[in-house]
């Protein structure tokens, strides 16, 4: 997504098919978060076919977006999930995992499963940094695409969790769709979306208010509740909804999961209504 981190891919696989490899400032007038909505050209070209995993990062490179042979866009959980399964399962590596609060329950049913201790942060790498520095940490990870693992730096790296994905998928002789249906054979299904909502700083201010009081959205009654940065509503069905304003853009984010992309659809249409977005 232009930027710095351009020349890093160029000199370690020159062969690669590569776009948005130039000098923007202005990254073509498109935010450079590497999230779907922003990678639709990217996504055409992988369509086109002859490419079996595509890597996109952002200006600086710390962040990750990730493609099937498909063109279908793979989200940080899942990369977190397939990083945190091929480090222990096929390299044998140990240590704590430690997540932003928005990142999916079904790590913590990952790491139970392989033994591994699982720590929650408030949203923002250096809460993540800071344990890394300090302690045995496998993988720290967060929503937006910032991942770091064991054996590198303490901080985001797009560029090399790029790099391990690909290993992964080199060693093990599948594509990204095979490996991921190994992590869904221990959490199950699921599919994860966000919403940025551009509402005013009333609304905003307002819901943020509400939330200590919502028990439903609308056929989707509140079970539990965190309140570790923003709220965390948990409903049945290991369906999730979590509404925080946004530190670096004037928007309230809404993040939801469910089984399906439909389900979590119909989890953040259930919010806006509830919320008179």
């Amino acid at each position: 997504m232009y930027g710095a981190g351009q020349n890093v891919m160029r000199r370690i696989l020159p062969k690669a098919t590569f776009l948005h490899c130039d000098y923007n400032p202005s990254f073509m007038g498109q935010a450079p978060e590497p999230i779907h909505k922003n990678l639709g050209e990217f996504s055409a070209l992988i369509k086109q076919g002859g490419i079996d995993c595509g890597l996109a990062t952002d200006g600086d490179a710390d962040r990750i977006g990730l493609y099937n042979g498909r063109g279908e866009f793979i989200d940080s959980h899942h990369i977190i999930l397939l990083l945190i399964h091929y480090l222990v399962k096929y390299k044998k590596f140990t240590g704590k995992v430690v997540v932003a609060v928005s990142t999916t329950p079904k790590v913590k049913k990952l790491c139970e499963h392989y033994g591994l201790e699982y720590r929650v942060t408030k949203i923002g790498f250096k809460w993540i940094s800071g344990i890394m520095i300090t302690e045995d940490v496998l993988l720290g990870g967060e929503e937006s695409g910032g991942i770091a693992i064991k054996g590198h730096i303490p901080e985001r790296d797009g560029i090399w969790m790029g790099l391990t994905i690909w290993e992964f998928m080199a060693k093990s002789g599948k594509t990204l769709d095979e490996l991921i249906a190994e992590v869904y054979a221990i959490v199950g299904p699921f599919a994860y979306e966000r919403n940025d909502l551009h509402i005013s700083e009333a609304l905003k201010q307002q819901v943020l208010k509400d939330c200590d009081s919502y028990t439903r959205f609308g056929d989707l009654e509140v079970r539990r509740v965190e309140t570790i940065d923003g709220h965390k509503f948990h409903f049945d069905g290991e369906q999730w909804l979590m509404i925080r304003a946004s530190g670096t853009e004037p928007v309230l984010r809404c993040y939801a999961e469910s089984s399906t992309m439909a389900g979590a659809q119909a989890v953040l249409a259930a919010c806006k209504k509830t919320i008179g977005a």
